[in-house]
């Protein structure tokens, strides 16, 4: 079984599936960073800009750069963020089109797992940051922590034992600490630290929850969109039945992330 929607295009798919989420952990990301103000920021897989527009609230920063390879997502977070301190530029985590050394603080939120070799993305990062600034990531918990994705893919493996072929936890290595620490320090940054970042997912009610895996992007909605109606509409009662409802029918899940930085040194990086 083959993932067709990998490369998630759509922004408004994305940010009521999962963009809205992301916001809830970028916040505590960026303080945990403590970037001093004034700094020049690049966001790696900017996508909808969900972390670009975070930067510009909590970080005070002089400049933020968004790199993408979606233009769909680009044209996303152009129409949303006005502030001038932002830019967005079409360009490849793998080969940053940025010069050396030239960013205080290089980020990246939810993206690392769909790059195709992470060893690469991280030496740019390595590369772009300037000599004691940060590069940071966060990446989902798809293993344990995500617990709507996990929901979901119990319920389809449940129903379709074929549906575990797409789970992210299964897919993604850098869903743990061991390797997304690894990976920062074989890109040669130093002072290397992991944590966890955990935020509430309330859902007003099962449709809220429901909806998003409609809109087509991202593995779990994309098996959605390639199930017939009559396996869909069992997918959606069993999860009907399984999730966890309070007293005014809201759906109160939660969603853990791994969060890695790194400092980058006087010393040649990484190539």
């Amino acid at each position: 079984m083959k993932n067709k929607q990998e490369v998630w295009v759509v922004g408004d798919a994305y940010e009521a599936y999962v963009g809205r989420w992301s916001r809830h952990v970028a916040e505590t990301f960026l303080r945990w960073l403590e970037v001093p103000t004034g700094g020049r920021w690049l966001d790696v897989g900017c996508g909808t800009g969900a972390l670009t527009e975070t930067v510009l609230a909590v970080a005070d920063p002089a400049q933020v750069t968004g790199v993408d390879p979606s233009e769909g997502f680009l044209s996303h977070a152009r129409a949303r963020i006005t502030d001038t301190r932002a830019s967005f530029r079409a360009g490849d985590a793998q080969s940053l089109p940025v010069a050396d050394r030239r960013f205080d603080a290089v980020v990246s939120g939810l993206a690392l797992n769909f790059v195709p070799d992470p060893r690469r993305a991280a030496a740019e990062f390595a590369r772009v940051a300037a000599p004691g600034g940060v590069a940071a990531a966060y990446v989902w918990d798809y293993a344990e922590g995500m617990v709507m994705m996990r929901r979901f893919w119990e319920a389809a493996t449940d129903l379709d034992p074929a549906a575990a072929e797409l789970d992210e936890g299964r897919r993604f290595p850098l869903c743990r600490p061991e390797p997304l620490g690894g990976l920062w320090e074989e890109a040669g940054l130093d002072d290397v630290e992991v944590r966890t970042v955990e935020v509430a997912t309330v859902f007003a009610g099962f449709d809220d929850y429901w909806e998003p895996f409609l809109g087509g992007q991202g593995a779990a909605p994309a098996y959605v969109a390639s199930l017939t109606e009559e396996h869909r509409h069992a997918l959606r009662d069993l999860l009907r039945s399984r999730l966890p409802y309070g007293p005014d029918g809201a759906v109160s899940l939660t969603a853990r992330a791994w969060a890695v930085r790194g400092t980058a040194g006087e010393r040649p990086a990484a190539s």
